[in-house]
């Protein structure tokens, strides 16, 4: 559905995006991550044909965004992270507007009203002024444009910002039923809401591609050892006894607890756990010990952001993420030349 192509976009001597490449597919949730600056708004940007590149091609459902563009956007609905509303006007009102510029007219454009302001659940504030509208329904006002035309894709950027708990959830509810009919593409800084909305994740860093894949993949490449923790109603000498021939790499004790508690912090590889886990709970009922406490410790969405975004390239330890991911390098391109003679933007 989209195809990113040796994307590269400067402003000055500041490189935002450099030789990104990528595809999305259709019918999936990606989630788009990155650290501020990573130039991730300037990609969904040029992406969605609102800003030129310095080089690079993107195509949406085969269309290129440059040179087909009337086609291509047409196949994209957009919400930037601060909705472009009309507050003096009526959610109707601005709908209107917003999918007469699409080319929407007569009953097909009622048509389309009806059923954004339905998916979106705005029918009953849609005579409302939107600045007396709660940010919740504000965005809510957001999606319903950007789904105006029937694109193929939405691209979201940050649309939980500055909603309270129960309008966050809402929207996640939204999102997740737009997956079932759209390609979606979702950026935020919430690591928890991309881990339970997207089913697959993209991250960016410095401008590059450094992961893409689902969200329990990048667990398991990068789970490396699982700690567990352990804590049986048996004395340390009885639980060490029972650790014997499983496949336990290390184990911290904790201090001995006055209850009859041991408590102790195991480390496995991730590839073992599960076999320590069935080895644990055999051994502990068949010495008859009950066990208190087994919490698996694995790898985290955000300890993998922070691994392939965070790391120094002057760590001896340090492995580049395009080595650790085994990606291979993309092949040389020709720059092209300036789409677009618009003024550069500020520095993202």
């Amino acid at each position: 559905m989209i195809e990113v192509k040796n994307l590269t976009k400067r402003y000055g001597n500041h490189l935002a995006v450099s030789d990104l490449s990528f595809e999305i597919g259709e019918g999936e949730i990606y989630g788009f991550l990155g650290p501020n600056g990573a130039g991730k708004s300037t990609t969904m940007n040029i992406m969605t044909g609102c800003l030129a590149a310095t080089s690079g091609e993107v195509k949406i459902g085969g269309f290129d965004i440059f040179e087909n563009a009337d086609k291509a956007k047409r196949l994209i609905g957009y919400l930037p992270e601060l909705p472009p509303l009309y507050i003096d006007r009526t959610p109707w009102e601005y709908l209107t507007f917003v999918g007469r510029a699409k080319g929407l007219k007569g009953q097909e454009l009622h048509d389309q009203i009806m059923n954004v302001c339905e998916v979106t659940k705005i029918l009953d504030v849609a005579h409302r002024l939107i600045k007396n509208l709660s940010k919740g329904y504000r965005q809510r006002v957001g999606i319903a444009q950007a789904l105006l035309g029937d694109p193929k894709v939405i691209i979201l950027d940050e649309p939980t910002v500055g909603l309270d708990p129960r309008q966050i959830i809402e929207i996640r509810d939204l999102i997740r039923s737009l997956g079932e009919t759209h390609t979606v593409i979702l950026s935020s800084h919430i690591l928890s809401e991309v881990q339970a909305i997207c089913t697959r994740i993209m991250i960016i860093s410095d401008g590059k591609l450094v992961a893409c894949d689902t969200p329990e993949n990048l667990e398991r490449l990068f789970a490396g050892n699982v700690t567990i923790d352990l804590t049986v109603e048996a004395a340390q000498s009885e639980v060490a006894a029972m650790l014997e021939g499983l496949p336990v790499e290390s184990a911290e004790y904790a201090e001995p607890s006055e209850e009859g508690r041991c408590s102790v912090t195991l480390s496995a590889a991730s590839d073992a756990a599960d076999e320590l886990c069935r080895g644990i709970f055999y051994a502990c009922a068949k010495a008859d010990k009950p066990i208190l406490q087994l919490a698996t410790n694995r790898a985290t969405l955000e300890s993998i952001f922070i691994e392939l975004t965070g790391a120094g390239s002057d760590d001896p330890d340090y492995i580049p993420p395009e080595q650790r991911l085994d990606e291979a390098e993309p092949e040389n391109a020709e720059q092209t030349e300036e789409k677009s003679d618009e003024k550069e933007a500020a520095e993202e």
